[in-house]
């Protein structure tokens, strides 16, 4: 059986949700990264533990109940959003990038409800630069887009038009 793109896209959310949460469950819970923190993988990627109270870069840090409330709420209805994109959309490049996205922004959007702040573990490091810490909701959201846009500039001329 063949999924259609529509449940392609709402299957890579859900995949990307689970993964995201179960990793960040073990890396807090089991693993316990706060206390071992940091372990050094390969000479240029550490696992730490850092709470990101922001976005990206830490910016529109919420430091209060409201600001995190208002935080998660973009967060919600940016997702909403793109799940009626992947909704509508006929492509699956354009689904699964679609759900990578969702699935990340959902995984930090619960953690930003349940913990008040994102949990972020890898730390890429070379040299004397210093790569922000993410998590595997990040690593999602940036694959998805980078499948946007590889299907925007080199796959324009593939689809199925319909005026």
């Amino acid at each position: 059986m063949r999924l259609s793109p529509r449940a392609s896209g709402f299957l890579v959310a859900a995949l990307t949700l689970a993964v995201d949460q179960g990793h960040k469950i073990w890396m807090l819970d089991v693993f316990d990264i706060a206390a071992r923190q940091p372990v050094a993988l390969t000479p240029f990627l550490d696992l730490v533990m850092a709470w990101n109270p922001g976005i990206s870069y830490s910016l529109l840090s919420a430091q209060t109940p409201e600001g995190r409330l208002g935080l998660l709420a973009v967060a919600l209805v940016a997702t909403l959003l793109l799940g009626v994109w992947l909704w509508r959309a006929q492509e699956r490049i354009t689904t699964v990038g679609l759900g990578l996205i969702v699935g990340g922004a959902l995984g930090n959007a619960w953690d930003r409800f349940a913990y008040g702040a994102v949990a972020d573990f890898f730390h890429f490091h070379v040299g004397g630069f210093h790569w922000y810490i993410f998590n595997i909701a990040d690593v999602a959201i940036v694959a998805g887009v980078g499948l946007l846009l590889y299907e925007s500039f080199f796959m324009t001329g593939t689809k199925n038009e319909t005026a």
